[in-house]
């Protein structure tokens, strides 16, 4: 099979932990928790290569030392780093800030721009997924939902940016309008090649929307420790079946039983193995 493409962010994620919940415009104590990997291709092409699949990562770090530990750990996953950019600049960073109920707030300090491949749009794949907002992927998107599957994430929201069969956001991020009515919200974004829109909606697990039909999967009862990067396991999960023709209802499925398990474990790395 050939592998899925993962185009978005390889990062440092920067870990504190709160004593408390998340008090805006007041004084929160917290704990250094250290740093770890994260950033939206990581997260979820880490997930991809626990299950298996082929996958490969387009996206950029810097020549420093945190880049090159990320690297070191994503090629100990199996994960195809041939599309990694290296550039003299800073790794992309962020601040993860977590309360003991496992819920994260994120603030993004630095971002490493990603080059895009000249060829990008032609590159051999069993499925293409996009986590990141640079214009120039729109063109890339429309070319590649000719001859595979294409997920791609929302925000941004712009009109005919994401022309791709699938698209996938957190009810969180989006305003009543669009959750009225999420099919055509989806329309809106991807135009008439959209197949599905895909919202997740955290302990209440996921719906798929085709215009016609509505498929719900409702989340199991899980203890969270932590839920950074779980929208990006169940991005993987996705993926994962879309690459192998699975119907929307068993691929939601199995994005739901990933992205669910992935809030029972710290950080990002997977610890085991998903299921197929």
């Amino acid at each position: 099979m050939d592998p899925i493409l993962v185009v978005g962010s390889v990062a440092v994620d920067e870990v504190v932990r709160l004593q408390a919940p998340l008090r805006i415009g007041s004084h929160n104590a917290g704990m250094d928790a250290g740093a770890r990997i994260g950033g939206g291709a990581a997260n979820t092409a880490m997930a991809l290569a626990r299950a298996g699949d082929s996958v490969s990562v387009v996206s950029a770090v810097g020549e420093d030392e945190a880049g090159a530990l990320l690297l070191d750990q994503l090629a100990r996953l199996g994960v195809d780093l041939a599309l990694v950019d290296r550039h003299a600049g800073e790794t992309t960073r962020s601040l993860i800030m977590l309360e003991e109920a496992g819920e994260r707030t994120i603030v993004n300090r630095a971002r490493a721009p990603v080059a895009l491949p000249a060829d990008l749009a032609s590159r051999p794949a069993s499925a293409f997924y996009v986590r990141s907002a640079d214009p120039l992927l729109t063109e890339v998107i429309q070319e590649r939902s000719k001859s595979c599957p294409v997920l791609a994430h929302v925000p941004p929201m712009t009109a005919d940016f994401r022309p791709a069969q699938v698209l996938v956001a957190s009810e969180s991020d989006l305003d009543p309008a669009f959750l009225h009515d999420p099919w055509q919200g989806g329309r809106r974004i991807a135009g008439e090649t959209l197949e599905w829109m895909v919202l997740t909606r955290g302990e209440r697990g996921a719906a798929a929307f085709d215009g016609k039909q509505v498929i719900e999967v409702g989340a199991p009862n899980v203890s969270v420790i932590d839920s950074t990067g779980a929208g990006d396991v169940f991005a993987a999960g996705l993926l994962h079946g879309l690459a192998r023709g699975y119907a929307m209802g068993q691929c939601l499925e199995t994005a739901v039983s990933w992205g669910s398990a992935s809030v029972g474990y710290e950080g990002t790395m997977p610890p085991h193995t998903f299921p197929a």
